[in-house]
């Protein structure tokens, strides 16, 4: 009896063991040099069609509303200076996100690199997270056209009826059918193929910047003509202290989101290493220069409190007599929200696709159709969700759930870039040359100790009264390899602590940036307890910090993935920074918004323990190495180990 209950016991640790090694295990790096055309997906995207999806699936209708409520409520004319640092503070996510596409080019975006440098659980939250914002972010702007299309045409009683929202009295539920009807017609551009539908959301993402430059240069026109009323305030330029900038940046950051979604077309783009970095910067720097140059002109033209907070650039024209400019100005908030639909929809079928290659989902939603090159069954998929959402639901109040999955990808593609530096995947060799030295005097020292076990076989006793030196010599040799492969090992050894140390610095630096934020943020907390908080966490954030910039990056680096494409600069601050500011929003989020993000999170969870973490590619991974290092240390001579 005693040994069953043992054998349960020993079988329910081997079963959690088993587990946990599971949430840890990797995805080899060298499964992104399978070629594209191998899937099924076809190199078209150029420079210029990442830009359009870049800029098209940032510059949202938001910025035509943003800009009135934040300078009214936070920033004054201090609205460039917030839009300028919320500009930087993305573009610290992009630079990792860009050596992270350029090393690893394949679907999936941050699910596909948290799953190479993090683990198999993170990857699926991640990508679990990102199935998330870009459904409710694709629903939540398709129901924001209709009323932009209600005031171009001059009222919602102007719309055909089919288009009209409707109160389903009985379930107090309004229905937009303009909303899942665009969904639909997005979803079947996506289907015809990537070139088409970024063809078509080139197009749009034109119209919409031409809208803003009209903005700016005839805003800056009246602005030069009548003095630049809304700068001429006794308040000055920050009415409301640098508080109140940095918490309008906050806000406006929000508005950066969308760029990564570049990443996920890495495997149809025909210069992944040159153009995806370029995509992004590109995107990016366009995106930052028009909101920067617009909010000049708007709260130049109008004094900050007398800006309409919903509709704030056609009011601030129409106090200048230009209605008209209504009609231009709606115009390019219609095709922003279209182009950030496509935006949104876009990735997702990608991601999809990626998680069913690796076994998480099933294998349905990694079909290529063989005709278009894209995955369409996920696309329908994806977008009859998302129509279905949009036509029942006011998705508005989950907003905030979509920055969730955002924030989170963006901390984690930050982490995965500092341990590419320090502690790359092991499938990558520690050190180049150590190996390449170990092969070489390992395979010389066995043909050579075959040679004088040869040499002396027939002729020891007799060379040895003859003249010893001989014998002696060979056993010098034998001795000096000896030496060398221990001098070797012991280097070996040394890399290996490097690593470990490495790791452990990473997750010091990790867990300080939790607490500090945490306690940060916590403003109803004991305020002793706060600032104790508070001061361990910076604390523990400035040990891993400096260790990380005291120690050695891994030589490994050098061959991860795909090399020679752009590599992120000031490592590890940079990275730092940026699980910083992203940890802080995370938090900052709200409770009411974790507590529905929860929900979804806990049955991704029950999805992947059921399904996912037994389909997984990875399943007979973990044994077939075991096996194999099993093998290699059985085959290995005695004098290697000695």
């Amino acid at each position: 009896m005693g040994g069953l209950v043992h054998m349960q016991e020993g079988g329910c640790r081997k079963a959690f063991s088993r587990g946990l090694t599971s949430l840890i295990r990797r995805k080899p790096v060298d499964s992104v040099h399978n070629g594209s055309q191998n899937r099924g997906l076809v190199r078209r995207l150029s420079l210029v069609d990442l830009v359009a999806i870049g800029v098209g699936s940032t510059i949202g209708a938001g910025v035509y509303i943003l800009v009135g409520t934040v300078a009214r409520e936070h920033t004054g004319p201090a609205l460039t200076v917030s839009f300028l640092i919320a500009g930087i503070a993305a573009a610290l996510s992009a630079f990792c996100y860009s050596e992270l596409a350029c090393r690893c080019p394949s679907a999936g975006s941050a699910y596909h690199y948290s799953y190479i440098c993090v683990g198999e659980g993170i990857a699926w939250l991640i990508g679990w997270a990102l199935i998330l914002e870009y459904t409710i972010g694709g629903s939540a702007v398709a129901r924001g056209i209709s009323p932009n299309l209600a005031l171009f045409f001059g009222g919602e009683d102007k719309l055909p009826a089919f288009l009209t929202r409707h109160t389903i009295s009985c379930l107090g539920v309004v229905v937009d059918p303009c909303a899942a009807i665009l969904v639909f017609i997005v979803t079947g551009l996506l289907c015809v193929g990537i070139k088409e539908s970024t063809l078509a959301q080139t197009i749009v993402t034109v119209v919409n910047v031409c809208v803003m430059v009209f903005v700016i240069v005839a805003g800056g026109y009246l602005g030069f003509k009548t003095g630049w009323v809304g700068y001429e305030l006794q308040s000055g330029y920050f009415p409301f202290g640098a508080n109140g900038m940095l918490s309008g940046s906050a806000i406006v950051f929000f508005s950066y989101i969308g760029f990564d979604s570049v990443t996920s077309t890495a495997e149809e783009v025909k210069n992944p290493q040159k153009d995806l970095p370029l995509g992004i910067g590109l995107a990016l720097a366009i995106c930052c220069i028009l909101y920067m140059l617009v909010s000049v002109v708007i709260v130049g033209l109008v004094p900050f409190y007398e800006l309409n907070a919903d509709t704030p650039i056609s009011s601030a024209f129409s106090s200048y007599g230009m209605k008209w400019a209504v009609y231009v100005i709606t115009s390019g908030a219609i095709t922003a929200l279209c182009a950030t639909l496509m935006g949104s929809i876009l990735p997702q079928p990608r991601i999809l696709m990626a998680m069913a290659r690796d076994g998480l989902l099933p294998s349905f939603f990694s079909d290529i159709n063989k005709h278009t090159h894209v995955p369409v069954k996920s696309t329908i998929l994806t977008g009859i969700f998302a129509a279905t959402l949009a036509f029942f639901m006011d998705v508005s109040q989950l907003a905030g759930m979509v920055s969730v999955g955002t924030l989170l990808a963006f901390t984690t593609v930050a982490i995965s870039v500092l341990i590419l530096r320090y502690v790359p995947p092991e499938e990558v060799p520690l050190i180049s040359s150590l190996q390449e030295s170990l092969d070489s005097v390992r395979l010389q020292f066995h043909h050579d100790t075959q040679e004088i076990g040869t040499e002396t076989s027939g002729n020891l006793v007799g060379s040895y009264e003859d003249d010893p030196q001989p014998l002696l010599d060979n056993e010098e040799t034998i001795l000096g390899y000896s030496l060398i492969k221990k001098e070797l090992s012991q280097d070996v050894q040394n890399e290996q602590k490097r690593r470990k140390f490495a790791a452990w610095s990473i997750t010091l630096l990790c867990i300080g940036v939790l607490v500090f934020t945490s306690a940060a943020s916590a403003e109803k907390f004991w305020r002793v307890p706060r600032i104790s908080l508070c001061g361990l966490g910076i604390a523990l954030l400035l040990c891993g910090l400096i260790i990380l910039a005291y120690i050695e990056q891994d030589d490994a680096r050098h061959s991860f993935g795909h090399s020679g494409g752009f590599v992120c600069p000031f490592v590890p601050y940079l990275p730092a920074a940026c699980i910083l500011m992203n940890t802080y929003l995370l938090i900052n989020l709200g409770a009411t918004t974790w507590i529905r993000v929860s929900g979804w999170l806990v049955v991704g969870a029950l999805v992947y323990v059921f399904y996912g973490r037994t389909h997984s590619s990875l399943v007979d991974t973990d044994t077939d190495t075991d096996a194999a290092n099993a093998e290699e240390i059985s085959a290995t001579p005695s004098d290697d180990v000695a």
